[in-house]
Parts: structure tokens; sequence; C-alpha cells
């Protein structure tokens, strides 16, 4: 298994929940997790990196499905999927999901924002 870099948003609670989970679920620490809204540089334009779950795998950056696909064969539980992704008929439903996540990415962020605990 390769590393990969995963960009997140910091300021997403609803990504932050999740880079939680997966920073559990990599116990090999075969992922590096960077914010994307505290970094100097990089890949791409900022807005366009935030805008779209993005990753780097084997020198390639890869985003929305593609992006989870890589993540997810980085940690040993989820490489089965990761793996499932690399026919392009599979990748191409988890694209059209992934699609329809973002539609309803904003109502999920201000709902995982209120749940969170504040001190």
């Amino acid at each position: 298994m390769s590393r990969v870099t995963v960009w997140h948003d910091g300021n997403c609670p609803l990504c932050r929940r999740e880079i939680a989970i997966m920073r559990r679920l990599d116990r090999r620490g075969r992922i590096d997790f960077i914010d994307a809204t505290g970094v100097e540089s990089c890949p791409i334009d900022r807005a366009d990196l935030l805008a779209r779950f993005h990753a780097m795998e084997d020198g390639r950056l890869l985003s929305g499905a593609a992006a989870f696909a890589a993540m997810w064969r980085a940690i040993p539980v989820l490489r089965p999927f990761g793996l499932l992704a690399r026919h392009k008929p599979v990748l191409g439903l988890m694209e059209r999901a992934y699609l329809g996540f973002l539609k309803v990415r904003p109502r999920l962020q201000r709902w995982a924002g209120k749940q969170e605990v504040r001190p």
C-alpha cells in the first residue's frame, strides 16, 4: 500500500468528524491529512480544493469518489471498497453518489455544526 495525502476542510464540522474517523482507522499511518484551510501551498486553487474532496496517490491528484477510494485503499479495513472502486462502472456509480452528496453537503455541515460540543 502506498502513502496517500488527503486535503480536507478543517473549518467544516462534517469534514472534521469524517477525518477523525479516518485518522483512527489509519492505524498504520499511511495517510497524511492536511487541513487545506491552514496550509500555505495547495496543489490546486484553494477554493477548488475545498469544493471537492482531494487526495494524492502515487503522484496523481484525485478528486471526488476517486479520492475517497484512494484513502480507503490505504486503510486495511476499507481497502476492499477502495479496490472495488478501481472498476470504472463502480467508480462511476460512486461519483454520481458523491455529486448527490455535494448537493446536500451545506445542510449536513450546518447540522454537524449544531451537534458539536462547544466549550
